[in-house]
């Protein structure tokens, strides 16, 4: 049997989401090798940036699935009439015997209308080419958890039933905190190697910025973080957003003076309420009434609080 190294060796190149030595990660990677081998559907769970794409087209890779055969359908406001005539594409055009993949983005967020039409098509096992179902191996994405849609009614419960074949939930980047540095370090890399720009050299200071970082972006953020640190050259200044969140003022600072113990817990507290409500409008890709009922406020009390803190977000349709 191939050991979790054996998935990050054939999928390293290019995909660093799969790297890491947390114990979650290892987890992780071993469920995808067994899947890898299967044709049961697959519903990946996670934030927003937590790789669920790149995790999508491991699975097809490892199932020995060729990059074209790999569909990719984003079902926010997906239109009924289009997502017929896809399904009817891979439906009919793909052979019994390929390996193609319809990788379900945002599954959370298909019209009544069709989850109708996905039902319809979707196998109700393991790869089985029935006429009038699709020939492909389905993978859905979610950042929130679909059962309390089905629980609410906005999501079929049949279907869900149908494409939650094998649950995988992804872990958020605060969660899996030991696997910074591989991540930083290989992230620095490739841009470093891609800018024809020096490797930038973390000092103990900013390490510990970034152990601080809640990382509501999570990976993603932490990519885009290592290639500004690459293209500016300079990490002080490329971590400057992250130390306006992080950074409480310290007595006598032009920001303002803590004059006891209660005014600092409360800046802290303003601080932590920031982080959450950016992390669940992320998540919502800043949908505020989603992120609303996520974070169990109401939507007035969300709008009040974004323009507390004055996000560029706070003006955002929701």
């Amino acid at each position: 049997m191939e050991t979790t190294d054996s998935v990050e060796t054939q999928v390293a190149t290019g995909l660093g989401f799969v790297w890491g030595t947390s114990p979650a990660v290892h987890a992780l990677n071993t469920m995808v090798m067994e899947l890898a081998r299967t044709r049961i559907p697959v519903l990946l769970t996670g934030e927003s940036g937590t790789g669920k794409e790149i995790y999508a087209r491991v699975i097809h890779r490892l199932s020995g699935g060729e990059p074209e055969q790999f569909r990719k359908v984003s079902c926010a406001g997906l239109e009924a009439r289009h997502f017929a005539e896809e399904i009817e594409r891979i439906g009919w055009a793909e052979s019994a015997s390929a390996v193609t993949t319809l990788f379900l983005d945002e599954i959370d967020e298909l019209g009544a209308e069709c989850q109708k039409i996905l039902l319809m098509a979707a196998p109700d096992g393991e790869f089985c080419p029935k006429q009038g179902k699709v020939r492909a191996r389905l993978i859905s994405a979610t950042t929130t958890k679909l059962a309390k849609e089905v629980e609410s009614a906005r999501f079929r419960r049949e279907l869900y039933f149908r494409i939650d074949g094998a649950g995988l939930v992804l872990p958020p980047l605060r969660e899996r905190k030991e696997d910074l540095w591989e991540l930083t370090d290989q992230f620095l890399e490739r841009h470093g190697v891609e800018g024809r720009k020096d490797k930038p050299v973390l000092k103990e200071e900013t390490r510990e910025l970034f152990l601080a970082y809640h990382w509501p972006g999570n990976i993603r953020e932490l990519e885009n973080v290592a290639r500004k640190m690459v293209a500016l050259g300079d990490v002080e200044l490329a971590t400057s957003d992250l130390r306006a969140v992080r950074v409480i003022p310290a007595p006598g600072s032009p920001q303002g003076k803590i004059s006891s113990l209660k005014v600092a817990a409360r800046e802290a507290s303003r601080q932590t309420e920031r982080e959450l409500i950016l992390g669940a409008l992320e998540r919502t890709k800043w949908n505020r009434k989603r992120a609303a009922r996520e974070l169990q406020i109401s939507y007035k009390s969300l709008l009040y609080k974004l323009k507390q803190i004055e996000t560029p977000g706070s003006k955002r349709e929701g």
